[in-house]
């Protein structure tokens, strides 16, 4: 009969993963008029996932979004969403987001628990992610596809520009809706 020794050290596979900008993508919503809702995106997000195979607490996610690749499909609205009054590029220039944790949902399922840096503020906040599928790219590199949602109020990054409309209500909603569709390069394992 053998017997498991417990206090030999576990060894964890740790492996990085390169978030690919030419095939993610940052999506948000938010209600227009009160009636309709207006989708931008964000164009240029990079980052890495440490993915602890054996262990996906220890997991995490650090990534960084330009701001100025804002694009909803109107130049003149996008210039504004740039501006002081919203984004205020000049200033802060990058929006970041650091996982403090990460919980286990079921297989494949995962909330991911950080703190989000946006126009200057910084507020934790959770994010519900899937990992799609893992695969390999035409070039030989190991991918894998993940999708993330979160609600934001964007009152609580400082974005408080609004104008009240003669109706009642106000033109831009509170409540952003933000989807991200992330591929990630296989880099390394430790």
């Amino acid at each position: 009969m053998s017997t498991v020794d417990t206090t030999a050290p576990t060894t964890q596979v740790r492996t990085t993963w390169q978030i690919d900008p030419a095939h993610s993508l940052v999506e948000f919503s938010v209600r227009h008029m009160m009636i309709s809702t207006v989708k931008g995106r964000f164009t240029a997000v990079g980052g890495t996932i440490l993915d602890v195979a054996d262990d996906p607490g220890r997991s995490s996610v650090r990534a960084e979004i330009d701001a100025a690749s804002i694009s909803t499909g109107d130049p003149k609205r996008d210039e504004h969403l740039r501006s002081a009054d919203f984004f205020d590029v000049e200033r802060y220039p990058t929006i970041t987001f650091s996982s403090t944790r990460v919980e286990p949902r079921g297989e494949d399922r995962f909330r991911l628990i950080g703190e989000l840096t946006l126009h200057g503020q910084t507020r934790q906040v959770e994010l519900d992610a899937t990992l799609n599928g893992r695969g390999t790219n035409p070039w030989g590199q190991e991918v894998a596809g993940f999708t993330a949602e979160a609600k934001l109020n964007r009152k609580d990054f400082g974005l408080n520009w609004n104008v009240a409309l003669e109706a009642g209500g106000v033109l831009v909603g509170d409540q952003l809706k933000v989807q991200l569709e992330i591929e990630a390069v296989k880099q390394a394992a430790s």
